[in-house]
Formats: structure tokens, sequence, C-alpha cells
């Protein structure tokens, strides 16, 4: 290794570019955070915040307990979303303290000048990584578990070699807040019960610190189950039921793949490779355990993908898990002296990101699609002019004297609830969802401001069973930068006709 190279990889200079990552990441998600109007489930889950309560129809509440203090003083959407980019920062934290500290299950990671380098590698990956910065800007309950996965992580390590009580108590707080965050946290909890068990045997269950765990764990989550039980466990079945999707195609299972590997990058996935060779070839049995904290998620996720019931920011957590693993690996293997293909793929993720933050800003390629094709049916439209259209439909609803909006689908409702507050917002369809625990069913009789959306446009909700009839009373296009990327049609709806109400049978459509 030469002089040089050394030079660049002391302490001192990793703690630059470690600071420069992490400001670089910081200043993207600052800005994308005023730039852009909320998604469907970062709207539905403020509402969480707005409304309050002890769980909610399709998730636990910590989602939304989280946002409530910013919401409830009125701070704007851009401040709100501060929060997200706080838990992205942890993960980011986090990481890379584990990274620094697997040299103790791993032999051959000892060395100081590879886990200082690792330590800068595990931020870099999640900084390169495209659907990390879409969790670190939106926050859902997977970024909550990428915080919680990381943080159980480092107490498996720790209760690897020093069994504390503070360590169990600890233990116990991660998997109840776990547990408010996201159902699927019963896979990191089955992680860490695995790895416990292959650590100390049965013998484990004549600890008291296991049973004080899970007392702790069993306390924090009683808001869901007094919840569930008020409304007929319909979370419980609803999971289920969207757990299982439809029936299962392998070409599924080939796109989840495909979609995991730009979402998340080759990369990331070279180091996990890498990592898990080494591991293999040094018998590290507690290191391998550790890595059920990727397995039984990213496994579990994909299989669910081959019957249509997974969505790619799944996998966030289980890929945050084996960062630490993939940064130690890339670490050794760049000062080995291989080069070439970590700044391929470095450079290649770079690019995607660069595009996706590119084409989130212009809403399309810059120069391209001035027509209807590439305007109106852009899908990143989709993050644009929802305040805009909520505030336009809560003033016709005022000047009109109705007390209701109307749309036909609830990932319309979440947005324009949030954004036309505090005016009721009706679904008209047959799903039974959150916005019927909310809002009820449209009175028979009433009238609405149905709102339409050139992205997702439906036929007016007129005819036997809905309304009399509905008179066009206005139009809004969203503009950027000189293009009509989609545009929001407002109608009177007037006499709503008596329908079959929805049942709280907690199936998903």
């Amino acid at each position: 290794m030469t002089s040089a190279n050394k030079h660049s990889w002391a302490p001192t200079a990793l703690n630059k570019r470690l600071w420069g990552l992490l400001a670089l990441g910081l200043l993207i998600h600052v800005s994308f955070g005023w730039l852009l109007t909320l998604s469907v489930d970062e709207a539905h889950y403020m509402l969480y915040a707005d409304k309050l309560d002890w769980s909610y129809f399709d998730h636990p509440p910590l989602v939304g307990w989280i946002q409530w203090p910013l919401v409830a003083i009125g701070a704007p959407d851009a401040v709100i979303r501060l929060v997200p980019q706080v838990l992205w920062l942890l993960s980011c934290l986090l990481a890379r303290a584990i990274a620094l500290s697997l040299y103790l299950v791993v032999p051959g990671w000892s060395k100081p000048a590879q886990r200082q380098a690792a330590g800068l590698w595990a931020v870099a990956l999640i900084l390169l990584a495209p659907l990390m910065h879409v969790l670190a800007v939106g926050l859902l309950p997977d970024t909550l578990l990428m915080v919680i996965t990381l943080a159980l992580m480092w107490v498996a390590l720790s209760l690897s070699h020093t069994p504390a009580p503070r360590l169990w108590v600890a233990l116990g707080l991660l998997l109840g807040i776990a547990g408010l965050s996201k159902y699927t946290a019963i896979l990191p909890a089955l992680a860490i019960i695995i790895i416990l068990l292959m650590r100390y045997r049965l013998r484990l269950l004549l600890q008291p610190g296991p049973w004080i765990a899970l007392i702790i764990a069993s306390v924090l989550v009683i808001p869901v189950f007094y919840w569930n039980a008020r409304h007929d466990w319909i979370s419980f079945i609803y999971q289920i039921n969207h757990g299982t999707g439809g029936s299962w195609q392998f070409r599924r299972l080939l796109a989840f793949i495909g979609i995991q590997l730009v979402a998340y990058g080759p990369l990331l996935i070279m180091g996990a490779i890498l990592a898990a060779r080494h591991i293999w070839q040094r018998k590290a049995v507690f290191a391998a355990s550790l890595l059920l904290f990727f397995l039984i998620p990213f496994v579990v996720t994909a299989y669910l993908s081959g019957g249509g019931g997974s969505l790619p920011h799944w996998t966030g957590p289980a890929w945050l898990a084996i960062t630490p693993f993939a940064a130690n690996a890339l670490a050794r293997y760049w000062l080995d002296g291989h080069h070439a293909l970590i700044k391929a793929f470095a450079r290649a993720q770079a690019i995607i990101c660069l595009l996706a933050f590119s084409l989130l800003f212009f809403i399309g390629i810059p120069g391209v699609g001035q027509d209807q094709s590439l305007g109106k049916k852009n899908p990143i439209a989709d993050l644009w002019g929802w305040d805009i259209a909520g505030i336009q439909a809560r003033s016709l609803a005022e000047k009109l004297h109705i007390d209701s909006i109307s749309v036909k689908n609830w990932t319309l409702a979440s947005r324009m609830t949030w954004y036309s507050r505090p005016v009721k917002v009706f679904v008209l369809d047959d799903r039974f969802d959150q916005f019927d625990l909310w809002f009820g069913n449209i009175p028979a009789g009433s009238d609405s401001i149905f709102v339409n959306w050139s992205q997702m446009r439906f036929d007016l909700p007129t005819g036997p069973g809905g309304f009399e009839s509905c008179t066009l009373i206005d139009q809004l296009d969203i503009l950027r930068l000189g293009r009509t990327v989609s545009d929001f049609s407002f109608y009177h709806c007037r006499n709503w006709g008596a329908t079959v109400a929805p049942q709280a049978s907690g199936k998903s459509s």
C-alpha cells in the first residue's frame, strides 16, 4: 500500500469523508422534503398523528405517535419530514458503529485500517442505495424498523459477550417499540430469538433476563391488542389477507429480484456476498447467525412477492441489517487492491441516484416529454400539486356550504384529507378501510365536492345508488417548469343515494 493510499484512509481523512457523506445525504433529503408534496403513504401516516388513536386499521400506531408533536403545533410538511431524516441519520450512525464492532465476531476483520474504512463504507452504501432516500424523506413504518433492526443487532452483538441486565431491558424496549411500528416486526424478533438460543442454548430460558425482556415488550404492545379487541381484530385479519396476495407466480419473484438490484444497488449485493463467503470460510457461527436479521425478512418478502403481496421498500430494514457486513467485506476487498469493480458499481449507483433526483425535480427527463405522453401520464407527477388541490377543494366546499369532499380510491383520499383538513373526505368504494373508521359512510341525500385526478381518473359516481347528478365547477392544472403535468377536476355532486355500507371484514381489495 502506498503512503498516499495510507494517508487517504487515516482516521482524520475518514472522519472528514464521513461527515461529508452525512451532510450530503441530509442536504438531499431536506431539499426534497421542502420541494415535494406528500406521497400516498406519508399523508396517510400523518393523518394517524392528526387523528391520534391506540392503533389503526392497517398498521400499529408508532408511525403516527412519533409525528404527533409536530402535527399538533401545525408544523409545515417539510418540518414534519425532519423526523425520517433524523431516523436516516441514526441508521447511518448505527450501521457504522456495528461495522466497527464486527471484528469481535468475525476473524480477519480486526485490522484498524479495515475497521475504519468499513465504518465509512457503511454510510456510503446507505447513501448510494436509491430506495433508502425514499425512506429518508417520507416516514413509513419501515423507516422506523430500519433503526430498530440495527439497534436490535447492536443489542444482540452486546449480549453475545456481556449479558448484563440493562441489555435485557433494552431488548424488551426495542421489541416493544418494534411491535408498535409494524406487524412484520415479528421477523427481526424471530431472528433475535434464534440468535440468542444459538448462543446460550436452552439455558437461556433459565435466566431472568429474557423473561424481563418479554414482559416489557408485551406491556408496550398492549395498545395494539386493545384497539383490535375493540374493532373485531380487523388489523390482524387484514394483514393475513394482505400478505397472502394472489396466485403465486415465478415471474413476479424475478421482477422482485430485479427491482431489489436497482433499488439497493449491486455494490451492496456484492459486499453482502463477499461477507457471507468470508464468514463461511472462517466458520464464524455467531456472525452467521446475525445474518438472520437479513435472511428471514428478505426470504419472507421475496416469497410474498410471488403472490403479489410485497413492496420494494419492505426489505429496507433487511438491507440495513446486512450493510455493516457488506461494508467490512468491501473495505477488505478495497484495501487488498481490488478497486475497479467497486468503483464501477459505486459510479453506477451514483448515476441511478442522480437520475432519480433529476426525474423528481424535472418530473421527467429534462427537455423530453413536452407532449401529453410524458406529461399527464407521467407517474412522477404523483408528488406534485396535491397541496394546491386540497386547498382548492376545501375552498369550494366552504363556498357552496358543502360539508364533505369525495374521491373514488383511498390513495386519493389520504392526500386530499391531509391538505383539505378539517373537511371530511369520503371514499366512494365498497372496500372497508381506515377512512370508514374516521368518517363513516357518506349520508344519503347529501351533496359533496367530488375530485377527479388525471393520473387516476374515474367515471363520475352517478346513477343508481350514487349521486343524482355531478356538475363540473372548477379545473386545476398543475404546472412544473412550464409543463402541465397533471390536472384536478372538481364537481358539485348532488343527492347521494343510499348504498350498502361496507363491512369491517378486514379483507384487502
